[in-house]
């Protein structure tokens, strides 16, 4: 079995002092594996979003652990968690991202403008994802040329640019339609399965989640119910 990716120990998150409180991780311990896709759902409120949030280095854990393939994630500096960003983790939301009068080229060729490669490197990297993810021949449009599928394929190219070894998709499909999201979680699940990406995603959505082969519920900082998903949607398209 794939070695732990991701280790929560007793994770604790509060905002504010005193009878302001609010414990937002109530010591929540949580193990994810490279390889798997994961849907992590829950109430507003139910700490999901603390949760992603930290996993993506974030933002850091008021007490407990927090291991990332065994480096204890929480205990970096803001620095060091920029280049643990930089050099581990891909990100996709809900908005997209994008610089609108940019083209997806030049929006994917960003990360790797902070990672220091060559532009000629950098360029050839970009279309090559851009191709992956289908958008060969959208290299030169601007991202407010493309509809809102297309552009949540640049995003999802722009997070695989950099070759992660997990991506945080925070409610990826939130400003789709049905189809659009159909096509992008099928997208997703064909990431997992066939390349072996680990994915977690935060949705609140039910038919989006059931495309991810793990399910972990969040209620009051706490992980309520953790089960496998033994036919993800995805599997089936």
């Amino acid at each position: 079995m794939n070695q732990p990716l991701i280790r929560f120990e007793k994770v604790r998150k509060t905002y504010g002092a005193g009878e302001a409180a609010v414990n937002a991780l109530a010591g929540v311990d949580l193990t994810i594996r490279a390889g798997e896709f994961v849907a992590v759902l829950g109430p507003s409120g139910s700490g999901k979003s603390t949760c992603m949030n930290i996993q993506g280095a974030l933002d850091t854990p008021t007490s407990g652990h927090y291991l990332f393939n065994g480096i204890d994630v929480g205990g970096l500096s803001r620095d060091e968690r920029a280049v643990f960003r930089r050099d581990h983790i891909g990100f996709v939301f809900q908005g997209f991202n994008l610089l609108k009068r940019t083209t997806a080229i030049e929006n994917l060729e960003l990360p790797l403008i902070y990672r220091g490669i060559p532009h000629a490197e950098r360029r050839r990297m970009a279309i090559e994802t851009l191709a992956r993810v289908g958008l060969g021949d959208r290299g030169h449009h601007t991202a407010s040329e493309l509809s809102g599928g297309q552009q949540q394929r640049v995003a999802i190219a722009r997070a695989l640019v950099t070759n992660p070894n997990v991506i945080f998709a925070d409610e990826p499909t939130g400003n789709l339609d049905s189809a659009r999201t159909h096509e992008i979680m099928a997208f997703f699940s064909e990431l997992n399965r066939k390349n072996g990406l680990t994915i977690v995603m935060v949705t609140h959505e039910e038919e989006v989640a059931t495309y991810a082969g793990r399910q972990i519920r969040f209620r009051d900082g706490h992980i309520e119910s953790d089960q496998i998903n033994p036919n993800p949607a995805g599997a089936k398209s």
